[in-house]
C-alpha cells in the first residue's frame, strides 16, 4: 500500500517537473522574442550579441542578476519585503498546473478549472500590494496601489467574458470549453468579448499601454524601484509567465486550445501540444507589438476604459448571448 502511494507521489512530481521546467524555460526564452520583436518594429537589431541571433542574452541576464547584491532598505519589512516576489512567481507557476495541452495531457483536470485559473491570477495582486507596501517608500506604494485599482478594475470585464464563455459551453471544465470548439471557435461569434479579453489580459500584466503601475517617467519603476538581484529577476520572470498564462487561456478560451482550425489530414496529425504552443506564441507576438506600438495612456483614461466602456459592453454581451441561447434552445446542460 505504502509503495503503491510514493509511486503515485513520484509519477506526479514528474509530472509538476515536466510542466514546470518548459514553462521556466519558456519564461527565459520569451523575453528575447520580446526584445527582437520591439527591434523589428523600431528598425534595430535588437539582443544579438551573446550566442547565435543573440539567444544567450536572456542567460547573461540572469547571470549578472544572480550575482548581483540583494539590498533590503532599512526602513523596510523584511519577511513581507522578501516574500512578496516569491509570491508573485509561485502564484504565477500554479496556475499552469490544469493548463491542457491535449485531451489527456494535463498536470491536474478539475471540473472547475475555469474558476481556479481566474482565482489564482487574481491573487497575484498580493504580490504587488505586499512588496508596495513592505518597501517603506512613497513611488513603490504609490505603483502598488495603481496595480491594485488597475487589475480589480479588469478582473471585472474578464469575469464576464469567462461568463459568456461558460454560458456557450455549460461547463467549467477546460478540456469541456476546448472540445466545444471542434467546429467553430469562439472568437468568431465572440469577437467583442475576445477583444475585450486581450485588452483586459493587457492591464492584468500591466503591460503597455497600461504599464502605469512602474511607468519610470512618475513612479520610477513603481512597486519594483527597491528591489535588486534575483529579487527583481523573480518579478520580472513572474510577470513573464503571467502574460504567457494570459495567452493561454485566451487561446484556451477562443482559438480552440489545442484543435487545429480545420478538421483535416496535414493538420490533424500534427501534436496538439504544438497547436496550443503555436497560439500562444501567436497571441504573445501581439502583446511584443503592442508594447512597442501603442503609446501609454493615462491613469484616467485607463479607469474609463474599465469602468465606462468594458464593463458595460461585456455585461450587454453577456445578456445577448443569454437571450440567443436562450430563444433558440441552444443553452447547453451539463
Amino acid at each position: 500500500m505504502m509503495s503503491e502511494y510514493f509511486n503515485l507521489v513520484f509519477f506526479d512530481i514528474l509530472k509538476i517537473m515536466a510542466l514546470l521546467i518548459p514553462v521556466l524555460i519558456s519564461v527565459a526564452m520569451i523575453v528575447w522574442v520580446d526584445r527582437r520583436v520591439w527591434g523589428l518594429v523600431q528598425l534595430r537589431r535588437g539582443p544579438n550579441v551573446v550566442g547565435p541571433f543573440g539567444l544567450l542574452q536572456t542567460g547573461a541576464d540572469a547571470l549578472k542578476y544572480i550575482f548581483k547584491e540583494i539590498i533590503i532598505p532599512a526602513g523596510a519589512n523584511k519577511i513581507t519585503f522578501i516574500l512578496a516576489p516569491v509570491v508573485t512567481m509561485s502564484l504565477a507557476l500554479l496556475a499552469w498546473a490544469v493548463i491542457p495541452f491535449g485531451e489527456n495531457l494535463y498536470v491536474t483536470n478539475i471540473n472547475v478549472g475555469i474558476l481556479y485559473l481566474f482565482a489564482v491570477s487574481s491573487l497575484g495582486v498580493y504580490g504587488i500590494i505586499m512588496a508596495g507596501w513592505s518597501s517603506n517608500s512613497k513611488y513603490p506604494f504609490l505603483g502598488a496601489l495603481r496595480s491594485a485599482a488597475q487589475m480589480v478594475s479588469y478582473e471585472v470585464s474578464i469575469g464576464f467574458v469567462i461568463v459568456t464563455v461558460l454560458l456557450c459551453v455549460g461547463s467549467l471544465n477546460l478540456i469541456d470549453i476546448v472540445v466545444a470548439q471542434k467546429k467553430l471557435w469562439f472568437a468568431i461569434p465572440l469577437f467583442p468579448m475576445f477583444v475585450i479579453f486581450f485588452i483586459s489580459a493587457l492591464a492584468e500584466t500591466n503591460r503597455p499601454p497600461f504599464d502605469l503601475p512602474e511607468a519610470e517617467a512618475e513612479l520610477v519603476s513603481g512597486y519594483q524601484t527597491e528591489y535588486s538581484g534575483m529579487m527583481y529577476a523573480l518579478f520580472w520572470l513572474g510577470e513573464y509567465a503571467n502574460i504567457l498564462l494570459m495567452c493561454a487561456m485566451g487561446s484556451i478560451l477562443f482559438l480552440g486550445g489545442w484543435l487545429p482550425p480545420i478538421d483535416i489530414y496535414p493538420l490533424n496529425a500534427i501534436p496538439s501540444a504544438l497547436w496550443l504552443i503555436f497560439k500562444i506564441l501567436l497571441l504573445f507576438f501581439v502583446f511584443a507589438l503592442i508594447k512597442a506600438i501603442v503609446p501609454r495612456y493615462r491613469y484616467d483614461q485607463l479607469m474609463r476604459l474599465g469602468w465606462k466602456v468594458f464593463l458595460p459592453i461585456s455585461l450587454v454581451w453577456v445578456i445577448i448571448v443569454s437571450g440567443f441561447l436562450v430563444y433558440f434552445e441552444m443553452l447547453p446542460v451539463k
